[in-house]
């Protein structure tokens, strides 16, 4: 019974990293389709979505039958509360590349993209999916220093963010209010997409050390204060 039990504990983490491979894939394909107008692309992530809603609602089944049939305690209890969490934030990140790609088949045969604004929102979508792929790594390693990184490593995306206003208030701008309006959700779609990568290393490290990753980089951050001084 108790092998039975970690083998479903195991398939849990496994459909984690699934999710998130899945959705990393998305958001790549995504920003490829808005790019480039591509249509077709477009509506292949968009249908896609489905896997990663099934998924998830697979994992919840899974997990609340955990839930009812077993009592986990202690660290069992941290590892099924914290992937129906990390369950919830793939899956909506599997929504914002969905609205990267209905972006781009509402705007078809139109690109919804300025060229000038093309490298940005390349570099925001490529960022994103590394963000992502780092995330399902820590699903799987439990490496709580490369969970860590994972924030800073958002920074980037904030400053990308920050970049694309700074073309939307200026004084030079020639693109009109429909696609600034879909400059900006865009921006916000990839922004937040980085922010749920980000949620699901700091729920491993919680999983892991049973510790919020807030509450352990403050206690890290003076040591290191200390070591530099």
């Amino acid at each position: 019974m108790r092998d039975a039990y970690h083998e479903e504990l195991d398939s849990i983490g496994d459909g984690l990293v699934e999710m998130a491979r899945l959705v990393g894939s998305a958001i790549g394909r995504a920003t490829t389709a808005i790019l480039d107008s591509d249509l077709k692309l477009a509506e292949s992530v968009i249908e896609a979505d489905q896997k990663v809603d099934d998924l998830q609602h697979e994992l919840e089944a899974r997990a609340i039958a955990l839930l009812a049939r077993q009592q986990p305690v202690a660290t069992d209890l941290r590892i099924v509360v914290t992937s129906l969490r990390m369950s919830a934030d793939l899956e909506r990140s599997g929504d914002l590349a969905q609205h990267v790609a209905k972006l781009a088949r509402l705007r078809f045969p139109n690109r919804a993209i300025p060229h000038d604004l093309h490298a940005t929102i390349l570099e925001m979508g490529q960022l994103a999916q590394r963000l992502m792929a780092k995330a399902a790594e820590v699903i799987v390693t439990k490496d709580v220093d490369l969970a860590l990184q994972l924030e800073q490593d958002d920074d980037a995306m904030d400053l990308l963010h920050r970049t694309l206003f700074q073309h939307l208030m200026d004084d030079r701008w020639k693109h009109g209010i429909e696609t600034a309006v879909d400059v900006t959700l865009l921006g916000r779609y990839y922004e937040r997409y980085a922010d749920h990568a980000v949620a699901v290393a700091k729920r491993v490290v919680y999983l892991v050390t049973g510790e919020h990753a807030d509450e352990l980089q403050q206690e890290i951050q003076p040591v290191a204060g200390v070591e530099g001084a």
